[in-house]
């Protein structure tokens, strides 16, 4: 089985020989060991110092951001045929000793995507408010996937190659909630390997503050949710709108009963309004339940094109294990 190790930087030089330097060079279970990092347009030596520790280079001339880059390093990796593809940082956040760990879940055949759980409520450089968000967009990401994931936002991961067939990357911010969501939609099976982090070294340069990441978290999920889930959103709102709309009618009825023959014109126009949104609401959750279909079948082909382009999603090894244990 062959292991690629994907490395999405900006202007790392500082801690990327660290990081480099201390990626395992055997992994039990895998035969071959390949470093790719992911240069998303630094100008800094960046790009020389990966080539120094003999690491392969994708670069950008322009910053095009972590999905990009993480769908660019995935696309090289099933080319040159990996069967497990890890992803890490550049910043030395995350400790590459423990890959071994994130990778032996998808060799024995237990899962086909393992996260790495930072255990943010230990993190020292996390303040109390950002520790309580952390916990909080995790609880948002599995419910919308119907996982139990500690830590939807860490980049520390191992996917299988046939996961990597599976998903597809849409979002510019950032790939790992979505990848979640996804992946829980799709059955595919997820597990957290426990880890700690290396103490802090810069700022992040994925958002600006706590605020930004917040408002593209939610926007990316919120994305993903309605791609999988649509009649759940829309349904929600027909009723609401629905109940909302009745209920100046029901006033009218009652008040009518009473006697009260007053001008109550302003009120039933909102309640029309308002059932007016509500059947809106159905038709959209109408065509966004066919575009859902639509979007399986798309899915469907382009995992096929994949398999036509890159080999099966399945490794030999694998397919042959599974047979035996069948037998």
């Amino acid at each position: 089985m062959k292991l690629v190790i994907q490395v999405p930087c900006l202007n790392e030089e500082a801690t990327l020989p660290t990081v480099l330097g201390s990626i395992p060079a055997e992994v039990p279970g895998i035969d071959e060991i390949e470093v790719v990092v992911i240069d998303d347009g630094s100008t800094d030596r960046t790009a020389e110092i990966a080539r120094e520790y003999g690491a392969t280079v994708l670069r950008h001339t322009g910053r095009m951001g972590l999905a990009r880059s993480f769908r660019d390093g995935v696309e090289y990796a099933l080319s040159h045929g990996a069967d497990v593809v890890v992803n890490t940082d550049g910043d030395n956040q995350y400790p590459q000793a423990r890959i071994a760990d994130l990778v032996a879940p998808i060799v024995a055949g237990k899962a086909e995507i393992v996260i790495g759980d930072r255990q943010t409520r230990q993190i020292a450089h996390f303040s109390p408010f950002k520790k309580v968000m952390q916990r909080f967009g995790s609880w948002v990401v599995n419910k919308a996937a119907g996982t139990e994931l500690p830590d939807a936002a860490s980049g520390f991961r191992a996917y299988s190659r046939y996961a990597l067939y599976r998903l597809n990357i849409v979002t510019k911010f950032s790939y790992t909630m979505e990848t979640i969501i996804q992946a829980g939609n799709k059955s595919l099976a997820i597990t957290a390997v426990p880890i700690t982090t290396n103490p802090k070294t810069r700022e992040s340069r994925l958002f600006s503050n706590m605020w930004v990441h917040m408002a593209q978290s939610a926007k990316a999920i919120m994305r993903s949710y309605l791609m999988y889930r649509p009649w759940t959103v829309f349904a929600l709102l027909a009723v609401a709108f629905g109940v909302a709309g009745l209920t100046p009618f029901v006033r009218y009825a009652i008040l009518l009963v009473a006697g009260d023959q007053g001008d109550h014109f302003q009120s039933l126009m909102l309640g029309t309004l308002l059932l007016v949104g509500s059947l809106l609401s159905l038709a959209l959750g109408v065509l966004s339940d066919l575009q859902r279909t639509n979007r399986v079948l798309q899915e469907d082909q382009l995992e096929r094109a994949k398999e036509q382009s890159y080999g099966p999603a399945r490794p030999a090894a694998e397919l042959a294990r599974d047979g035996s244990d069948a037998a």
